[in-house]
Formats: structure tokens, sequence, C-alpha cells
């Protein structure tokens, strides 16, 4: 079917949810582009250095495309912004928090990468709009460009912002993805989600180990101290994690789902529907004491197609290392002894503090025979403050 033209945009708005529907998504919400309620908002919590390592953030060219989408893609006029859920079938959703030997990763996580998966669907979207109603330029953005997408969510019509900082839909909850396409054609809108629906709830802030969540600011806004978070910690850190912030980590060893399972909204959360989102064997629930004696092969094998890749194997030994340390066990001494030898500075740091941790007499040999032939400065500070008598 060739290109139409002058189509009402109500007409177009229409086909295009329906499209998107039929391609997948769980939800479609459609909204203007314009500049950001949160810009000032936003400047200020990059002032405040709450961003942490995260200094894409930061760059002013980025800072101007999340304050208005125009500038990211010239001539845009209207947002199409889809959902896909995450959340695990019945079944499928291991408590492993509650045993402190094995890991926890982030739901979101245990299975293939959504980053590809969803842009490809995007752009497919994008494609069929200009072949089959009208010719148009825009492009597909799903968590990497420079978009304040849960915005843009809201201003769709889809939920609002909690003060976990999700958006939170009120019959699903908050386990999905966002996804996001810029179009330089006017659409038909739908109604702005102007209610806060959390209410006088604070669960999250209540339950964040870290203290991330710091509640709303003067203008409504959800803060968060990302240096502070878990999910910030163990994925986007890419250096040591702040001593004072180890033992709060518990067992969790790639991001943190914490503010969203205490979330009384998600007791509507809807199972996944997507098998590319179906929880892969030997991720959630594995053996720490098994992850970190992970080769580099072993690592990328398991983890192949994973969004785990992210912190490459070093990050998440580094995180297998500190819940390790949490868990105590003189069991785990073996294998975190060996990683003292471990080619990676950042594993072998950490694996001196989880020993300092456990601080069994052979947690000890082990930390005084690493001491002899260290190199690193910081790795030898780590083994000092270890087999101090305050580690103990």
């Amino acid at each position: 079917m060739s290109a139409l033209t002058h189509i009402p945009p109500a007409v177009l708005s229409r086909r295009i949810r329906a499209r998107a529907l039929e391609m997948g998504f769980g939800e479609v919400g459609i909204a203007p582009v314009g500049p950001s309620a949160h810009g000032e908002a936003y400047e200020r919590w990059l002032s405040a250095g709450m961003h942490g390592e995260m200094g894409y953030l930061a760059r002013e060219d980025a800072v101007a495309k999340r304050k208005d989408p125009a500038v990211l893609v010239p001539g845009a006029r209207s947002a199409v912004v889809v959902t896909l859920d995450y959340f695990p079938p019945e079944g499928a959703d291991a408590p492993s928090s509650a045993d402190p030997s094995r890991a926890v990763f982030a739901r979101y996580a245990r299975n293939e990468d959504y980053h590809e998966m969803m842009k490809e669907r995007l752009i497919a979207l994008q494609e069929w709009i200009s072949a089959e109603l009208v010719p148009v330029n825009g492009r597909a953005y799903v968590d990497t460009g420079a978009v304040l997408e849960r915005e843009l969510a809201q201003r769709a019509g889809i939920g609002w912002a909690g003060r976990n900082t999700m958006l939170v839909r009120p019959r699903r909850g908050s386990y999905c993805f966002l996804g996001v396409v810029l179009l330089d054609v006017e659409l038909e809108y739908d109604e702005p989600f102007a209610a806060d629906r959390c209410g006088r709830c604070s669960r999250c802030v209540d339950a964040c180990p870290t203290g991330a969540l710091l509640g709303r600011d003067a203008d409504g806004a959800p803060v968060m101290d990302a240096r502070r978070c878990i999910s910030y910690l163990t994925i986007e850190q890419r250096g040591p994690i702040p001593r004072e912030l180890r033992l709060l980590i518990g067992n969790r060893v790639y991001g943190c789902d914490i503010c969203q399972e205490v979330c009384p909204w998600n007791s509507f959360a809807e199972p996944t529907s997507e098998p590319a989102f179906l929880p892969r064997e030997g991720v959630d629930g594995a053996a720490l004491v098994e992850l970190m004696g992970m080769t580099q092969e072993e690592f990328s094998r398991r983890f192949k197609g994973s969004a785990v890749k992210r912190t490459k194997r070093r990050g998440l030994l580094r995180n297998v290392a500190v819940a390790l340390g949490n868990w105590g066990s003189p069991e785990a001494v073996p294998v975190v002894a060996a990683a003292l030898a471990d080619e990676e500075p950042l594993v072998r740091g950490h694996a001196a503090w989880a020993l300092g941790r456990i601080g069994t007499e052979g947690a000890r040999q082990a930390l005084r025979g690493r001491a002899e032939v260290e190199e690193d400065a910081w790795v030898r500070e780590e083994i000092e403050l270890a087999l101090a008598p305050a580690a103990q």
C-alpha cells in the first residue's frame, strides 16, 4: 500500500495505536513534543552531583536534548510512547533474596537484553507509518538516548512518576520497559496523567536500604541520589563500591527491585508474555561461590545477549565479592581467596574486603599471603583494612 496523504490526526493516532498493539507492545500513548516541565529540577539534580559517575547525563548537548526533545530530533512534534511488561510469570520469580548464599539479579536483567529487541520493533513501527500512513522523519529511543521517557509517558497518559522515580501505571504497576518514537507529524494526543496516586504512601522511600530515595522536590518531582542507589552501585559505578555502602547491598549483584517490590501498585503487575523476558536458567538464584569462580569465557557464555554484560566480568565479580562478604560464611573462603589473585584489581580489592568480613583464620592467612606480593596501592589498602581488628 502506498503512503496516504491528508489523513486526519485522529485517524493517524488510532491506526498507530492499533499497529503498535499488533506488534506486541503492552500500552501505547501519544503526547505532543515540547520543553520538559522538569528541566530546572534536572539541572539542580546535576548541580548537586547526584548523577555520580554518569557524566553523559551532564553533557551540555545531552542536557539541552533532555530539556526539549525537539532539539534531539529537529522538527519533532509528536512522541509515541510504548510499554513492554517484564514481570516474570508465577513460579518463575525465585525469592532468592531470602538466601544470602545466592545471587539476586534485577528482574529486568534475568534474560535477553530488551534494548535491541524494542528498538528494532520501534523502528519497524516508524517504517510502517511512513509506508502505510504518511511520510515521516523521526527516531526511536529505548533507554539509551537523551530522552526523558517517563515524563513523555506521563504526558501520553500512561502513568505517573512514583516516589521511587519509576513510571507507575494504575492497573499494571511499574515492571515495564519504555520506548519512544519521536515524529515530525502532528497527531491526536492523549490526556496527560495528572494525578499523583502515590498519595501518602512512602513504602519505597522507607524500604530503600541505602537511603537513595529522597521523596519529592518543591515541584513534586521524585528525587533520587543515584550515588547511593544499589542499581547505580552495581551497574553504573565503574570503580570500587564505597565501603560504607557495601554492607547495605546484601546479595544483590546486578540492579535492585526493592522499591518496586514494596510498591502496592505492583500487586497488579501482569506477567510478561514475551518469551525473551522469561528468566533464563542459572541467573537469579545462582550460588555466589559458583559465580565468583567464573572465567571470562564463562561470563561471556552465561550472559550472552543479556543486559548483565554491561558490568563486564570485573564489575559483576566485584559485586559478587561484596555479596559473599555480606553472607560471611567460611564456605566462601576458598573461592574468595582464589579471587585475590584475579587479574583485575577491582576484583582483588573487593575480595580482600569480603575475606575481612568473613574473618576466619583461613581468610586472614589468605590476606597475609597476598599482602606479600600485591603491587596495586588500592588493593594493598583494602588488604590492610581487612586485616585490621576493626574489620572483624
